[in-house]
């Protein structure tokens, strides 16, 4: 990143598209404290941040969902790694259970507790990876690529559940269709550097698929 110049106020949703390399993951690394910035300064919640104990705090109260779900996942089921995150915050073991059951119910993976981490399909990995995240009750999201790898039901279902959400949001895609609906305000990045993105962008899609003639909609 090159003398980068960002703010993130309580309530915004951002959405971040720009090509690859450009510094967008670096960005929420930055945030994060899991990379350390050579100069400048990194104030989140009113204090800055330079050295590893600094990021204690903003790890408690904001949460990454990494670009590769199984860069998150590690436990051998779905409930051990949704309730690491609530023990790791002090919770009691029964607390981080029934938190973990909750933010699985919300997401629609309500009876996915004992299901074996590295068996799940790549949607299903997505979604558990957000659960870790929702899970901790971050007050800021921070999301890389959410949609990678997802099929277009997957996609829909994705949406569904970011516009319940009401947390100040990041949100890196290149799909303009999920950031639209998802995001209120869009930046691009450029040479490690950002811009806030404030032209109306017309696009169109183009796709072919075996469906016969019958009339549909496309989500």
């Amino acid at each position: 990143m090159d003398q980068l110049d960002f703010s993130l106020s309580k309530g915004d949703r951002i959405g971040l598209v720009a090509p690859n390399g450009s510094g967008k993951t670096t960005l929420l690394h930055a945030i994060m404290g899991l990379i350390k910035v050579s100069s400048g300064t990194i104030q989140i919640f009113g204090q800055e941040r330079r050295h590893e104990n600094d990021f204690t705090e903003v790890r408690r109260r904001i949460g990454l969902l990494f670009q590769d779900a199984d860069d998150q996942l590690f436990s051998p089921t779905v409930i051990e790694d949704v309730a690491f995150g609530p023990l790791n915050l002090g919770k009691t073991k029964q607390e981080a259970l029934d938190i973990s059951r909750q933010t699985l119910d919300f997401l629609g993976l309500s009876g996915f507790e004992d299901r074996i981490t590295y068996k799940l399909s790549g949607g299903e990995k997505r979604l558990v990876s957000l659960a870790t995240v929702l899970a901790m009750q971050p007050e800021v999201l921070l999301l890389d690529e959410p949609s990678n790898a997802l099929d277009s039901a997957m996609k829909s279902r994705l949406i569904r559940i970011l516009q319940k959400l009401d947390l100040t949001t990041i949100l890196i895609s290149h799909e303009f269709d999920l950031l639209s609906r998802t995001t209120d305000q869009f930046y691009t990045m450029e040479n490690g550097k950002i811009f806030k993105d404030e032209h109306e962008h017309v696009h169109t899609h183009q796709h072919a698929h075996y469906i016969g003639k019958q009339p549909h909609k496309h989500l």
